[in-house]
C-alpha cells in the first residue's frame, strides 16, 4: 500500500512526469510557433498607432488603409503622399532586419520577396501620382519628434504650403 501511495504521489507532485517524443516536440514548438506568429498584427501596430496619434496632434489629416497600391498604412489625398510604416524585421530594415535562426529555406526567399514587392509598390504609387514615404519602426521608438517632421514635410511640400 505504501507503494502505491508513493507512485501516485510521484505522478500527482509530476516526478513521473511522462516526456513527449521528439516527434511530439517538433509539433508542439510548430504549434507554438504558428500561435506566435498569428498574433503578429499587420495593421493598427504600436508603432503605428504612435505615429497617428502624433500626426494629429501635429494638425495632419489624413485616411486610413486607403485603396492604393500596397495598401499603405496612411495617406494624405490632398498633398498625394502615402506612408507606410514598414517593419524592421518584415521589410528588411539594414540596421535591424535580421533572419531567423529555423527555417531559412522558408524566410530567406519570403524576406527577399517582401524587399521585391516594396520596390514595385513604391513604382507603382509613383506612376499614379503620389510620393510613397517608408517610416522605419524602429526610427518611431527613437525619435517620433523627427518622423513627424518628416511627414509634415513631405506633406506640405507636396501641397504646395511650404
Amino acid at each position: 500500500m505504501g507503494f502505491l501511495v508513493t507512485v501516485i504521489w510521484n505522478l500527482c507532485s509530476g516526478l513521473y512526469a511522462l516526456r513527449p517524443s521528439p516527434v511530439n516536440q517538433a509539433i508542439s514548438q510548430q504549434a507554438r510557433r504558428s500561435r506566435l506568429m498569428a498574433r503578429i498584427r499587420s495593421t493598427d501596430t504600436r508603432p503605428e498607432l504612435m505615429l497617428r496619434k502624433a500626426l494629429w496632434r501635429a494638425g495632419l489629416r489624413f485616411r486610413l488603409k486607403p485603396r492604393l497600391p500596397g495598401k499603405p498604412d496612411l495617406a494624405f489625398p490632398g498633398a498625394r503622399v502615402a506612408l507606410f510604416v514598414d517593419g524592421c524585421f518584415w521589410h528588411g530594415c539594414p540596421l535591424h532586419g535580421h533572419l531567423p535562426k529555423s527555417n531559412l529555406g522558408y524566410w530567406k526567399p519570403k524576406l527577399a520577396r517582401n524587399l521585391v514587392r516594396d520596390r514595385q509598390v513604391n513604382a507603382a504609387i509613383l506612376e499614379l501620382g503620389w510620393m510613397p514615404l517608408r517610416i522605419w519602426e524602429h526610427e518611431i521608438a527613437l525619435d517620433l519628434p523627427a518622423c513627424v517632421a518628416r511627414v509634415v514635410e513631405a506633406v506640405q511640400l507636396r501641397s504646395g504650403n511650404l
